[in-house]
This record gives C-alpha cells, structure tokens and sequence, in this order.
C-alpha cells in the first residue's frame, strides 16, 4: 500500500494502493507503520508525499464505510475510526522533519486532510482539491475544519467546506491552500527539486523552525474533540443517513 524510499535526505512515501488510495483501517496501519520506520532513522530531512495512482487520495474506503455505516454501533465506529484518521495526521504534522504532500491528482475529503496535515504542498494544475463531506451531511473531522481554517483563514474555509467546493490546483494556490501549482508534467520534477533544496538545509533549523511555527497557531485541542462529537452525532441523523446511504448505492441525492 504505502513504499518506502531514502535518498539524499529524502524519505518519499508513495502511496500504493489501486485505485484511489482508499482510507481504511489497513491503510491507516500501514501508514503508521512506515512511519516507525522512518522514526527509527536519522538519515532523512524531508518526507515527501506522493501517490503512484490517478488520485492522490480519494478519502473514506466506501465498503467500510458503509459497514459503519449501517452496523447497530455504527455511530461509534466512525468515532473511532476518524479518532485514527485525527492520530496518523497529527503524528505527521508532530514530524520534526519537513513534510511536502506532492498532489497529482484528486485529493478529497480525508485525502486532501493528509495534505494539510504536511508542511508544504505542491499540487499539478489539473488536480482537484476539496472537502465535499457536507453534501453526504457529514463534515471533514479528520482535521479539515481545524487545519482548513488555520491555514487560509476562516472566510475561505467557510467557502470551501460550507459550499462542498472542489477546486483545481489554480485556485487553490490563488486561494492559499497549496503553496506551489504546476503543470501535472512538472509536477514530479518540481516536487524533487523543492525537496532536495529543503533536505540540504541545516536539520536542527529546519525543526527548530517549525516548532516556533506550530507555537504560534496555539490550537489546542478543542476544535478537533468537536469535530468527532459531531462526527458521532451526525452518524444517527436522518438526512445524513439518507444521503450517505444514497452515495453506498451510487444513486447520490
């Protein structure tokens, strides 16, 4: 599912899994799996994040979803399972090395809150960028409302997550949410380039930086204990039930 190369102070994790890099429980494991790996070696400065697929990531595997989805302690298996999804994202946003999400294509919903939870983000122009959870009557609550709006302010995200709103990698650089937009023939060029200028400099600046950064935001721990209570609740309402059911069968409302 996930490969593991280092070279030059670059540890690059492709995601591997056909066809959309699904998120589900093996996933999830395996991701956090490579990085104990990578946890266990100092001979990396960079982690860049790349997918081998069509999409970068497409968000929630949809069989396992719909398990959750219609189990009796379904409400509480979605809690916990977005709780894992909420862990691996905050383990790589904790990275003391630079992490660089490099989006080729879709990156959607919990997809596109992997690529949050990196440093930096190079998206091609073609690339479509977005948290739709509303339209099934859920919200993004691996991270999506928190980061989102730390990241581009509280307008744009109420833009994007409040109106399910897909965009390319044009505007999303237009509107702050990747920091580089390519053509999609580039994009793996650039991506190399960008990682192997950051992986020569100084690691010790590199995460001193990046904790003065985090420091600055001052989050806590509020925002994301709201997104799984709602995400829990959300799980027993009608229209959401409806809606999600309706997206399982292929007939979306």
């Amino acid at each position: 599912m996930i490969k593991i190369a280092i070279e030059d102070r670059i540890a690059t994790l492709t995601l591997s899994q056909a066809p959309v890099n699904a998120i589900g429980a093996a996933w999830i494991a395996d991701f956090n799996a490579a990085l104990d790996q990578l946890s266990a070696r100092n001979d990396w400065t960079v982690l860049r994040l790349r997918s081998d697929q069509k999409v970068f990531c497409a968000g929630a595997d949809l069989k396992e979803m719909r398990d959750r989805f219609e189990a009796p302690d379904g409400p509480d298996r979605t809690y916990a399972y977005v709780a894992a999804i909420q862990r691996l994202y905050a383990r790589i946003e904790r990275l003391p090395q630079v992490a660089m999400a490099e989006i080729g294509g879709a990156a959607l919903g919990g997809g596109l809150e992997l690529a949050l939870a990196c440093d930096l983000r190079m998206a091609a122009n073609e690339a479509k960028l977005g948290l739709p959870e509303v339209k099934l009557g859920l919200i993004p609550g691996a991270g999506g409302t928190q980061r989102l709006s730390r990241l581009v302010g509280r307008s744009v995200a109420s833009r994007l997550i409040l109106g399910a709103e897909v965009v390319d990698g044009r505007e999303a650089l237009a509107l702050g949410l990747v920091h580089w937009a390519v053509p999609r023939t580039e994009l793996a060029e650039r991506a190399a380039e960008t990682a192997r200028r950051i992986a020569d400099l100084p690691f010790a600046a590199l995460a001193a930086s990046k904790a003065c950064i985090a420091s600055s935001a001052e989050p806590g721990r509020g925002g994301y204990m709201d997104e799984l209570e709602v995400t829990r609740q959300l799980q027993t309402n009608a229209e959401t039930r409806k809606r999600v059911a309706a997206f399982l069968d292929g007939t979306r409302p």
